[in-house]
């Protein structure tokens, strides 16, 4: 089945088209219908599967060709993500596939002001995507009306969860009318996800689309055993080979991703961080350098891991391994998108083989070790000009970023000691 033989606009076909959307993927095939239908719809899906289109293209023909089209009435749809990065994107997919639709669609989040977001609801919209916290703000601020709403979409739900926002998002649940089309997205499904899920949704359509392999077939990744304090040679040894390449890497910490961009300045590689500590326009600068390609070396905490897309990755390497089993997905999954391929590399130091273990449980199988001799282990880091910087500094730098990395540690196993409670 193809776009063109849904009952969907021919303004929004004419914009799929031009996307090179021609068939839809397995969570489209199986969500677009019972949505256009007006039923709630349960999905559960990794990121990478087509997710975001699933649900805007019949949000978008629903309100289209809706009864009630007056937007000084209030907003129709609203759809609740967990990042600000995340936000952005599914607003232009909204705004890509919605082309030539009066449909309007804006962005509200965090981490820049209130009052230019204020003057455009003011002026209204139709579809609003928010993250739960400037949406919760904005909302007791009397700024965002929510009684009109007709569609509820909450996606990454699980990220959310895991990012604190349930008390907000179930505050925000009492604003809204009771008769309403809800879709829940997740990754994931545990306990906590369904008693949210079930708590939002009446009699839904259940879909889960769960690959044999949760890594796509067109990502070649694997795993290099590397000293701890050996692996910036091993980084800076991947960037060199590859002048031409845009290299994702991501981190444990905030604190790791600015420790890891120095290195990389000290051996003239130049590159950008993205991190929870940086306020909005700079990371949105980042993102656009990123993607532009005028930098392309990208040193990222997990904020930009769940459902970002990132044109033209070439290559994902796991600094650090990831804390979540099912975050290595997420993060590999940031190479290899759509028909292109991708490499994905993982360092793991000993330190690390227990979460090691733990990713290739989730994944139900091995990871391909590169294997490294121990000569060309030692020219490595031979080679590299970190290697004559100075000990005395560098042993500094390392206390402080372990220092640093534990403080981190302690804060995130209070915040899981209270969400036990």
């Amino acid at each position: 089945m193809k776009f063109d033989d849904y009952r969907i606009s021919d303004e929004i076909k004419r914009s799929l088209s031009k996307l090179n959307f021609i068939k839809p993927t397995d969570i489209q095939f199986k969500a677009i219908p019972p949505i256009m239908k007006g039923e709630d719809v349960l999905a559960i899906a990794q990121t990478g599967t087509g997710k975001t289109a699933a649900f805007a293209i019949p949000v978008l023909d629903k309100l289209q060709f809706g009864k009630n089209r007056r937007r000084e009435d209030g907003i129709k749809c609203v759809v609740m993500v967990p990042t600000r990065e995340l936000a952005l994107q599914i607003t232009g997919v909204f705004e890509q596939i919605g082309r030539g639709t009066r449909v309007k669609t804006f962005c509200v989040s965090g981490g820049v002001e209130q009052g230019p977001q204020i003057a455009q609801l003011e002026a209204g919209i139709d579809i609003l995507v928010a993250t739960p916290g400037r949406l919760f703000d904005l909302v007791s601020q009397g700024y965002i009306r929510l009684e009109r709403v007709e569609i509820l979409v909450l996606d990454e739900a699980d990220h959310m969860l895991d990012l604190g926002f349930i008390h907000d998002i179930r505050q925000l649940i009492t604003r809204l009318p009771r008769q309403r089309q809800t879709l829940f997205f997740s990754a994931t499904i545990n306990e906590t996800i369904k008693e949210l899920a079930y708590s939002l949704v009446n009699k839904p359509v259940r879909i889960q689309i769960s690959p044999k392999d949760p890594v796509a077939k067109n990502v070649d990744h694997s795993v290099m055993y590397v000293g701890m304090d050996d692996k910036r040679y091993f980084l800076e040894r991947v960037v060199k080979e590859n002048p031409d390449k845009k290299i994702l890497v991501f981190v444990r910490t905030k604190v790791r991703a600015e420790r890891v961009q120095k290195a990389m300045e000290r051996v003239g590689i130049e590159s950008i961080t993205i991190h929870g500590d940086k306020d909005q326009k700079d990371r949105n600068e980042a993102m656009k350098k990123f993607r532009s390609g005028a930098v392309k070396l990208m040193i990222a905490t997990d904020v930009s891991a769940r459902g970002i897309d990132i044109p033209g990755v070439d290559y994902v390497v796991n600094y650090d391994l990831p804390e979540q089993p099912e975050n290595y997905v997420h993060r590999v999954g940031r190479t290899g998108r759509g028909k292109e391929h991708g490499i994905a590399v993982s360092f793991c130091s000993p330190e690390e083989q227990p979460i090691l273990d733990e990713i290739q449980e989730y994944l139900t199988k091995d990871i391909k070790v590169l294997a490294v001799d121990k000569d060309d282990y030692e020219a490595t880091i031979d080679f590299s000009p970190e290697a004559n910087h100075d000990w005395r500094a560098l042993l500094k730098e390392a206390e402080e970023t372990e220092a640093k990395d534990k403080i981190d540690r302690n804060k995130r196993a209070k915040k899981k000691a209270k969400k036990k409670k």
